[in-house]
């Protein structure tokens, strides 16, 4: 019996997974790492954290089988972080993550110096404060020394394929979100990369998510217990990796992740890009191309006013109050901007907000806003879709937040769709997994890997009186952020 290893890193913790090829899942293994915060709004974390988790979680995921039948590792992984290496392959400075809002500097002389139109046509996006492009240009600006040393840029999950096969690669999926790739031809932007003061030789070779970029290194395979003829596909971002796992590939597939980020993601076959670039225009890991809006804080909001602020980590007690006869009748609306915010109003100022506390407001009420302000704020995305004419009817739903009965109820309702939930929620994991078995040829290509092992279980359906409720709480929502956004400006200027 052949096994496979999926790697979900994540942004606190990296979840494995241990799956056989008909998509029975054996065992999962977590293990935790650090975030740091050094400044408001900056967000970092050091690599070898990500090695050693890795490096103890594997044999304690194999723990009781045999890691002799191991034949291949797929990496699903947070996007977008800088990880620089020197010409010995050091860390040169801790990552600098997705959710990082230093770069609002960098980010206004791309889009407005260099232009959103010429980002566009080079990479099929525009510059956002997450983006590996403007870190780069930080860093060459704040720190010289640092930039002066790097000899590889790379994301986070291709460091640990690195420490796994010595090879320096990425797939186009999460390269997309550097805005260093021309999307559209699948190869590295040369005018991002001169104006980011770079060379084609300090990237890292691409591939497709599904092809393998090598077979673990000896001493590595003799430490995690698998052959060395153990076989790493070159992976995919997490959204991707996520939307493999729950069978969202080919035309018109749709999924929304409520993880630490909240997004929403549609697959297509062919190249196309929101004239607006409120969507990111990415490739996808199935070999062709997806639309993604993602928002920074989602499940995070929940987990803040949980554990911050009610001191409390009884989710589902905190959430027991709201009966379904409060649904679209909550007067408290909450913004979603815990991090800024990027689709689709691309802000780095934007912060959360209570508005319309009264003196009867309750605990339930503001846990209840926190939940609805998510679904509203994907919402948002899913809206900019459906002015493109894309017509979404349903979707999977995946990640932390979809555990919750009551949150799948608000985000069927408002958006007024079937969301479909799935036998295993281990969405990047399970991706990285599957990706892995068609590098090793266990199924021809990833739709054939899909077919086989996602299995829809469930499925939450709108109802027509409550979707109505909120199509008005909807855009009372919506004038809330364009009213505060001046003052967002200003706060961050003192």
């Amino acid at each position: 019996m052949k096994l496979y290893i999926g790697v979900d890193l994540g942004t606190s913790a990296v979840k494995l997974l241990l799956m056989d090829a008909q998509g029975e899942i054996k065992n999962v293994v977590s293990k935790e790492y650090p975030l740091e915060f050094p400044q408001p709004g900056w967000s970092q974390q050091n690599p070898e954290d990500w090695r050693r988790a890795v490096m103890e979680g594997i044999p304690e995921l194999l723990s009781g089988f045999d890691g002799g039948e191991v034949a291949g590792i797929g990496c699903g992984g947070q996007m977008h972080g800088l990880v620089v290496l020197d010409k010995d392959d050091n860390v040169i400075r801790p990552a600098i993550l997705w959710n990082d809002g230093r770069t609002a500097k960098q980010v206004d002389y791309l889009n407005n110096v260099i232009g959103k139109d010429r980002l566009s046509a080079w990479t099929a996006n525009i510059a956002f404060a997450g983006f590996t492009a403007p870190k780069i240009l930080w860093m060459r600006e704040n720190e010289p020394e640092n930039f002066a040393k790097i000899a590889k840029i790379m994301l986070p999950k291709d460091y640990v394929n690195y420490i796994l096969t010595g090879a320096h690669a990425c797939d186009y999926s999460d390269a997309s979100g550097t805005l260093l790739l021309n999307v559209e031809y699948k190869c590295w932007s040369r005018e991002m990369l001169d104006i980011c003061g770079i060379s084609e030789s300090q990237m890292p070779k691409l591939f497709e998510s599904y092809e393998s970029i090598g077979t673990v290194k000896p001493e590595i395979a003799k430490s995690l217990g698998v052959p060395e003829t153990t076989r790493v596909c070159a992976g995919a971002g997490d959204n991707a990796a996520a939307a493999i796992g729950t069978g969202v590939v080919g035309e018109g597939g749709c999924n929304i992740s409520l993880g630490t980020s909240g997004t929403v993601f549609i697959s297509s076959e062919k190249f196309g890009v929101d004239k607006n670039n409120a969507l990111h225009a990415f490739a996808h890991a199935d070999g062709g191309y997806h639309l993604m809006g993602c928002m920074l804080s989602a499940a995070s909001c929940n987990k803040w006013l949980m554990e911050e602020i009610f001191k409390t980590t009884d989710y589902a007690a905190e959430q027991a109050p709201i009966t379904e006869d409060k649904l679209g009748e909550n007067h408290v609306y909450f913004l979603p901007y815990l991090m800024g915010e990027r689709s689709p109003i691309n802000d780095t100022c934007a912060r959360g907000a209570f508005i319309g506390m009264t003196m009867d407001t309750t605990r339930a009420d503001l846990t209840q806003a926190v939940l609805e302000g998510v679904a509203f704020a994907i919402r948002d995305s899913v809206e900019v879709a459906r002015s493109l004419g894309i017509e979404i009817k349903s979707s999977r739903i995946c990640g932390g937040g979809a555990k919750s009965p009551l949150w799948k109820q608000i985000m069927a309702n408002v958006l007024n769709i079937e969301l479909q939930c799935l036998e295993s929620e281990q969405g990047p994991g399970m991706g990285g997994a599957m990706l892995a078995m068609v590098a090793c040829g266990e199924y021809p290509n990833v739709q054939a890997a899909c077919g086989r092992i996602v299995r829809v279980t469930s499925k939450v359906c709108p109802e027509p009186k409550l979707a109505a409720k909120y199509e008005k709480r909807y855009g009372q929502f919506k004038q809330i952020y364009p009213s505060c956004k001046q003052v967002f400006a200003n706060f961050a200027k003192e």
